[in-house]
């Protein structure tokens, strides 16, 4: 009895021993799966820094949340300009209707500059500051925006205000408008400088070749409607005798071929 209990004894030790050999196997599989995981998530991370923080101001190209603070702003700042030159217009051809230039210019280009806007904000994950900007015709002149709302709402009215003294007035407004987002556009708006932000701000700024496109496009644009405004108030005062109201006189006759 003796020597078959030993020998039990000698079976269980032997399996216990086995169970422990197993539980330590267990234990470092365990750990070579914990470190595993760490290096592949700090090696996203450095990725990660890699992609978004290389090259121009320390970043790389158009990744979400990119922008640094300057950058932002001014894309919220454009995306409410284009918006206040659709409303302008929008609202200058409905008191002047047999002018069919802001109309037009508002409907086909301004319409889309500032739908471009608001693509640049979601594609870099900034919100819109004017979310029912196509609610038309009641987000005319409504400008939601915490951070410039209030600028634009006091130079829809102005604008509008002007426009409505004469045609004539109504087409220098126009043709100021495009001056001003030329120069808003590259340069930094002038607002934006009062309230602390460096110049320049804009194209001459940024390093985002998405915003680079995107700006060049809508200084394109702007250049294109300031000759048809140019166009109808030379048609009254006499080819040649427009001059600059936000630009510099060369600047002006440059675009216009001068």
């Amino acid at each position: 009895d003796m020597w078959v209990g030993a020998c039990f004894f000698m079976q269980c030790f032997k399996v216990f021993k086995k169970q422990q050999l197993v539980v330590r196997m267990m234990k470092k599989l365990l750990v070579c799966i914990i470190f595993a995981s760490l290096a592949l998530n700090t090696g996203g991370a450095i990725a990660g820094k890699d992609i978004g923080y290389g090259g121009g101001k320390g970043r790389g190209d158009a990744t979400p949340s990119a922008l640094d603070a300057t950058e932002a702003s001014h894309l919220t700042f454009m995306r409410e300009e284009e918006k206040l030159a659709r409303d302008v217009y929008l609202t200058l051809a409905d008191f002047y209707p047999n002018q069919k230039v802001f109309s037009r210019i508002a409907s086909r280009s301004e319409q889309t500059h500032t739908d471009t806007m608001r693509d640049k904000l979601d594609q870099f994950n900034l919100p819109d500051p004017n979310p029912k900007t196509n609610n038309l015709p009641s987000s005319l002149g409504v400008f939601t925006g915490d951070e410039w709302g209030w600028y634009f709402e006091e130079k829809y009215a102005l604008l509008t205000a002007k426009g409505k003294v004469s045609e004539l007035d109504a087409l220098y407004v126009g043709a100021f408008i495009e001056e001003l987002d030329m120069y808003d556009i590259a340069v930094c708006p002038q607002v934006m400088i009062d309230r602390g932000f460096s110049s320049p701000c804009g194209l001459e700024y940024t390093d985002e070749d998405a915003l680079k496109t995107a700006y060049r496009a809508l200084i394109s644009g702007s250049e294109s409607h300031l000759r048809a405004y140019v166009g109808q108030i030379e048609a009254v005062i006499g080819v040649g005798n427009y001059e600059a109201q936000y630009l510099q006189q060369s600047e002006v006759d440059a675009i216009l071929g001068r």
